[in-house]
């Protein structure tokens, strides 16, 4: 790990975190309501479409070398959304002919998330 590799992902990081915060905030203005959580589905939805296309072009032409993957991928996808990284592990899964590792994690990984988040609500209120 060197300070240029943590420069890029900072950088990368902090702008996909504003760019997260924007979507939050024009998103509703374009759906027309705050009634389902659209931005963060076009967050997850762009996030997942960036990480492939990025991950695609380094694999199958070799145009997004390792300071490209630190920035846009670690760093923007990781600011803007984790969703990415849960898209693109359960494809590589899939390509990989790892159907029940692919399902378990499409399976757990959202039912944990919402336990967890469950979890971390009640547990806030302990002391209420």
């Amino acid at each position: 790990m060197t300070w240029f590799n943590v420069l890029l992902v900072a950088v990368g990081g902090s702008t996909g975190a504003v760019c997260r915060y924007a979507v939050g905030l024009w998103m509703p203005r374009i759906a027309g309501t705050a009634a389902f959580p659209w931005a963060t589905v076009a967050v997850n939805m762009s996030g997942c479409l960036a990480i492939g296309l990025i991950l695609g072009l380094s694999e199958h032409r070799h145009i997004a070398g390792s300071g490209v993957r630190l920035i846009a991928v670690i760093g923007f996808l990781g600011g803007f959304t984790t969703f990415s990284a849960f898209g693109y592990e359960t494809l590589i899964l899939l390509r990989e002919g790892r159907n029940g590792a692919a399902l378990a994690n499409i399976t757990l990984q959202p039912a944990f998330g919402l336990a967890a988040a469950a979890l971390g609500w009640w547990l806030s209120r302990l002391g209420q």
